[in-house]
């Protein structure tokens, strides 16, 4: 982002991809609770963990949507979802500790373990299993120091969505490891595409429950990016030394932000609907472009609004300015310099050479780019 925005002021047309928010405005209900609340003097602190009501109406989501039985005191506020996922590592790990992450994965995911003191044991799931955890990967990568696994479905940056079935075959492993906590990370919960049913642990296996935190937000499903609310449910223990935590770090999240989230959760659910559908038509168009490019490759991804494709066949190449072609990270480097559109080189995520391009824009710049990097493409030479 910081190398789009130099280009920008350098005077370069660039469309990026590599934004992962949707481009669609909060819903207007939610704004003008926002305003609502600034107009009624809601400007004040709130609990370090959050409203009563904002967590009142997460354990109905919760109850709502996910079929789980949560009571709105196992409920913590934070600003974000990464400040939720941060709390609960922090609260938790120690030097030595261990952190299963599936990669491809979230970027600050091994970052935050390794702020936290403890290790990442990155396991590689590659497109032949459908950048997923197996149960017999998860059995080999589990120890006597390990302390959580993490799962993110769907994935960023994979678009990967685990079924039911298989969040079950990993439970079935979990159970046998009682010193292993879960981290699920729902965040891209309802953009999943073509009718799949969305699963998550602590619905599919109860007996992980008391193990299990499970994280969401109001930033991909109702375009608050901005606005800055996650939110966990987990067991008690969890929760009330994560907010030990949060109550020397920033105590409560933005009261403002509360509220447009409680609207969020609480008011019309059609938003969530409408940007699905355009989500899907997009990843449609995308996918097929991206096949059209000479040497990019990609399966269609299940859910978020990511297409993960492969460019191992541009490794080696050289662009017609010289540049050559070694790694994902220069494939995007030189889409950039050359091309004008911005993406992620894979091995960020822990797994290249790939290209992560985000269909988070609109129709048109996203039919310009398709067509850019399709030229770039086509101009390589071995």
């Amino acid at each position: 982002m910081d190398r789009v925005a130099a280009a920008r002021a350098a005077g370069a047309s660039i469309i990026s991809l590599s934004a992962g928010e949707p481009d669609f405005d909060t819903p207007e209900h939610v704004r003008e609770a926002g305003i609502a609340a600034i107009r009624g003097g809601q400007t004040r602190y709130s609990q370090v963990i959050g409203l009563r009501a904002l967590r009142e109406a997460i354990a109905a989501k919760f109850q709502r949507e996910n079929g789980l039985d949560v009571d709105w005191r196992h409920t913590i506020v934070g600003t974000g979802g990464k400040q939720v996922i941060f709390n609960a590592l922090a609260a938790t790990l120690n030097e030595g500790d261990e952190v299963i992450v599936p990669a491809p994965y979230w970027v600050s995911y091994p970052e935050i373990v390794q702020l936290c003191g403890a290790t990442a044991v990155t396991v590689a799931c590659g497109a032949d299993k459908g950048f997923k955890l197996t149960p017999d990967a998860l059995q080999a990568a589990i120890t006597p120091r390990t302390r959580w696994l993490i799962l993110n479905s769907p994935s960023n940056p994979t678009g990967a969505v685990y079924s039911r079935a298989e969040l079950q075959a990993l439970a079935e492993v979990l159970l046998a490891h009682p010193q292993v906590l879960i981290l699920s990370d729902d965040i891209y919960e309802h953009l999943i595409f073509d009718g799949i049913a969305f699963s998550t642990m602590a619905q599919v296996e109860p007996r992980l429950r008391d193990r299990t935190l499970t994280m969401n937000g109001v930033s991909k499903a109702y375009a608050m990016t901005g606005w800055r609310i996650g939110f966990g449910a987990g067991p008690d223990w969890l929760i009330e030394a994560m907010e030990k935590l949060q109550g020397q770090q920033t105590s409560g999240a933005s009261t403002i932000s509360q509220y447009a989230a409680l609207a969020a959760l609480t008011g019309p659910q059609d938003f969530i609907g409408q940007s699905r559908r355009v989500f899907q038509r997009r990843r449609d168009d995308v996918v097929r472009e991206i096949n059209n490019a000479w040497g990019l490759h990609c399966e269609v991804p299940q859910g978020a609004f990511y297409v993960f494709a492969s460019c191992e066949a541009l490794i080696g190449c050289v662009t017609p300015t010289g540049t050559e072609l070694a790694t994902d990270e220069d494939v995007v480097g030189a889409l950039l310099d050359e091309a004008g559109v911005a993406t992620v080189h894979g091995s960020a995520f822990g797994l290249g050479p790939y290209l992560r391009i985000a269909y988070a824009l609109d129709d048109a710049s996203l039919g310009r780019a398709c067509n850019a990097i399709q030229h770039f493409c086509q101009t390589l030479s071995k």
